[in-house]
Order: structure tokens, then C-alpha cells, then sequence
């Protein structure tokens, strides 16, 4: 592929994720604007008119809703994410602190989720898929198909109740940091990170189950076999990376589901994370957190499925050649 060739895919990728970015941000924008009641009464509900006709100017209220729009976008791109008010009208508490304190601790609970995951699903996948329409493959699909039907809020339950009220191995709450200790850290994510894996489990092991089944039946794994090549190299060697792009995908989709979901287990086992700060921020209306944590959430969200599509062309070299045809 030549070099002008590559710019313009780049540019192609660049502009997407523009037009995305903007779209989810706009789109949050006019949302949060068209809920009900005055944030200005929420957020000081003791303050004198005066103090809330200022609020509102603070908050850009008084503008048009485009104008208003840009005015946060300009501050958002110079890294002012706005500030968190106090309801006693005294000011408030700079967003990015905020997101500082809590972004990591999800971060990090979202990376252990999703490698987690990952080990578990391709070898149950794999296996399923190659011992297809056995007995084997009946049991396990059967109960990947009911784990995929619990909610983690369910399993977290579940977990706290045996984890540490029965057996009184794990904290029922809180988090703990690396620095306090890595052996306190891991069990503190233990039980959120086993409620958030074991849906993604289920879902990745069935999508990789049945597209190792279809390439199982592609002519190049014939040619493979007639070769006389042990199963276990033609299943991982030349059956594994073709059958992945599914779920590669589904990876890169449910980092969405993987936010929705630490709302939930973040709430129950009393994390201070992300998922945390946006609940809070929704029930007492804080425009302008809301905004910039749901940007920060775009941005991630078209950055790992920029990291994921570049993928592709590595794991597949149809998708490549694909490409430079056209």
C-alpha cells in the first residue's frame, strides 16, 4: 500500500472518529438538557435566586443550546472537564479530580474483566467448537446458554454471600490499591471482576464456538489434515486466528457493556469508580460531569475499536488483502 494510499485511510479513520465523537457528545448534550426540573434548584436547593440565576450563567444555561455545546467542547479539548458543584452553593470540586481518583480503579477492574475473559472463553470456545454436537459440547453449551441469562448483579450477590458471609475469605466491600499490597488488591476486585466476567464468558464462548465450527469445515483445514498435522496444531495454528475476528468484535463491543455494568457492581461492593461518579452525577444533575465523564466514554470506546480494527489485518490476512484490492 502506498504511502498517500495510507494517509487517506488514516484520514478516512480520523474523520470517522470525529463525526462519532461529536455525535455521542451532542447527542449527551441535548439529552441531559431535556430532563425535567432546574438543575439549578437541584444543585442548590437552599441558595437565593441570585445564587441560582448565577448558577445557570455558570452552567451555560442561558445559551443556545448549540453555542453552549461548542463553549464545553473548546473547554473539554483545553482539559477543563468543568466542575463538580456542592449543594451547599460553596463551589465545588474540579471534574478532573474526580475523574482522576475513580477512572483508574475502574480501568483496572475493566482490564482484569476483560482478560479474564478472555482466558476462559478461547479454550471453552475452541474445545466446544472442535467436540461439536457431542455430549461434551451439549453440557457445556447448555450451561454457557443458562450462565449468559444471570445478571452480574446476581452473581455479585451470590458471590458476597459465600465469599465472604459464609466463608468469610473476601471483604464483602471496598477497595484496595496496588500500592497497599498486591495480594489485598486482587482480593478486593476479586468478586466484581468474577460478577462482570462470567456474562462475557458465556457470550464470547458461544460466538467463538460456532465460528470454529464453520472453519473447521473450510477447505484450507482439509488440506491441513491431509497433511497429517496433529488436530491440537490445526486447531490452534490454522483454525484459531480466522474464527477470532467475531470475537474480536464482541470484545470491542462490550467494553460499552463492561460501563453499564460497573454502574451496578461498583454501587454494590462500594467502589469508588467510574461507574460510581456517573450514577452520582446523574441524580444530582451535574451537567457538565456528566458530559465529560460520557465524552472520556466515547473516546475510549473509538480508540479500542480503532486498537481492535487495526487487529484484524493481523489476524486475518484475507481482511489485509482485502484492503489493498481496494
Amino acid at each position: 500500500m502506498s504511502t498517500a494510499r495510507r494517509l487517506r485511510e488514516i484520514g478516512k479513520v480520523v474523520g470517522k472518529a470525529i463525526i462519532v465523537f461529536v455525535l455521542a457528545t451532542f447527542g449527551i448534550t441535548v439529552l441531559v438538557r431535556l430532563l425535567p426540573g432546574d438543575p439549578a434548584e437541584t444543585l442548590l436547593p437552599f441558595g437565593s435566586p441570585e445564587q441560582q440565576d448565577q448558577l445557570r450563567q455558570e452552567l451555560g444555561l442561558d445559551r443556545n443550546i448549540v453555542i453552549y455545546y461548542l463553549n464545553w467542547l473548546w473547554d473539554f479539548v483545553r482539559g477543563d472537564f468543568g466542575v463538580f458543584y456542592n449543594t451547599s452553593g460553596e463551589g465545588g470540586t474540579e471534574v478532573s479530580t474526580l475523574i482522576a481518583n475513580s477512572l483508574p480503579r475502574s480501568l483496572l477492574i475493566m482490564l482484569y474483566t476483560m482478560v479474564f475473559s478472555l482466558l476462559v472463553s478461547i479454550p471453552l470456545g475452541m474445545l466446544l467448537g472442535y467436540k461439536s454436537d457431542t455430549k461434551a459440547d451439549k453440557i457445556g453449551s447448555n450451561l454457557v446458554f443458562a450462565l449468559s441469562s444471570v445478571p452480574n448483579f446476581v452473581v455479585g450477590l451470590v458471590l458476597m454471600y459465600y465469599l465472604s458471609v459464609s466463608i468469610e475469605w473476601l471483604e464483602p466491600v471496598g477497595y484496595t490499591p496496588i500500592a497497599d499490597g498486591l495480594g489485598a488488591h486482587f482480593k478486593s476486585v476479586l468478586m466484581p471482576v468474577l460478577a462482570l466476567s462470567l456474562g462475557l464468558i458465556a457470550t464470547q464462548t458461544r460466538l467463538l464456538r460456532a465460528d470454529v465450527i464453520g472453519t473447521l469445515k473450510e477447505d484450507f483445514i482439509t488440506m491441513a489434515s491431509s497433511k497429517g498435522l496433529s488436530n491440537k496444531w490445526i486447531l490452534w495454528r490454522h483454525a484459531f486466528r480466522p474464527s477470532s475476528l467475531t470475537l474480536m468484535t464482541s470484545a470491542a463491543l462490550n467494553m460499552g457493556a463492561l460501563i453499564g455494568g460497573a454502574v451496578v457492581i461498583e454501587s454494590l461492593f462500594a467502589i469508588d469508580g467510574f461507574g460510581l461518579l456517573l450514577t452520582s452525577s446523574l441524580n444530582s444533575r451535574q451537567y457538565l460531569a456528566i458530559q465529560s465523564i460520557v465524552a472520556l466514554i466515547a473516546l475510549g470506546y473509538i480508540v479500542f475499536n480503532a486498537i481492535v480494527d487495526g487487529f484484524y489485518a493481523v489476524v486475518d490476512p484475507r481482511v489485509r488483502s482485502g484492503r489493498e484490492a481496494g
